[in-house]
């Protein structure tokens, strides 16, 4: 009877053991799509400045940077959850600053990286209850913020710009003369509809992803006879 006993919580640890490690290899694999995802998207986002540098201006702003902050948060487990995103785009700026020779550490990039901050902290306040109904909307409130801040950081550090009311009017809706080619407001249509597009894209990665996992795990779990 003793030997019996011994032998049936000798299987039930190596039932929970398989199922501990179950469940983080489908923890895992629920990411992969969404780590292919965060690299494609830099990829595109690298892509898609050179060929702005080309003269294809109807691609600006039409950037992942605000998506990929949200669902980052919103998915990610904590470790990752500011870390992987927003060092993509990190390694992505690094690039990009080197390929047009300017300065790394800016007002303007500033701004940017606390935007996005902000708009991570939006998807972990979702992360429990992320999915299409709760993170579309978000993306919009997500470029509204992000738009909002670079913009004001624009119009405080570059002098171009008047430091009064008008000023800040003109930097969030026409910007500067040198650039009036693409006027603010299209920047932020763009980035509205770019953070739609790409959040779309990740959180139906991640629907995949988990429902993929979960039917491998749920095929590697052990048989009770």
């Amino acid at each position: 009877m003793a030997a019996t006993d011994k032998r049936y919580r000798g299987g039930l640890k190596r039932s929970s053991n398989q199922l501990c490690n179950s469940r983080r290899t489908a923890k895992f694999l629920s990411m992969i799509p969404a780590l292919i995802l965060i690299l494609a998207a830099v990829a595109y986002r690298i892509a898609a400045a050179l060929l702005i540098h080309s003269g294809a201006t109807w691609l600006s702003n039409f950037a992942p940077l605000a998506a990929i902050a949200l669902c980052g948060a919103a998915y990610f487990p904590p470790k990752f959850k500011f870390t992987v995103p927003l060092g993509a785009l990190f390694v992505s700026d690094l690039f990009l600053d080197y390929y047009y020779g300017v300065t790394l550490i800016e007002p303007q990039m500033v701004g940017s990286y606390f935007a996005l901050a902000l708009v991570g902290l939006i998807g972990l306040a979702l992360q429990n209850r992320a999915s299409f109904k709760t993170l579309l909307p978000a993306s919009i409130l997500g470029s509204a913020i992000f738009y909002l801040i670079t913009n004001a950081f624009s119009w405080l550090s570059n002098p171009g710009y008047v430091k009064n009311f008008a000023g800040l009017i003109q930097a969030l809706t026409v910007g500067l003369p040198e650039y009036s080619a693409t006027p603010t407001w299209m920047f932020f249509r763009n980035s509205i509809l770019s953070d739609l597009f790409f959040t779309l894209l990740f959180v139906a990665c991640m629907n995949f992803g988990r429902k993929t996992s979960r039917a491998r795990a749920g095929a590697a779990l052990p048989r009770v006879v």
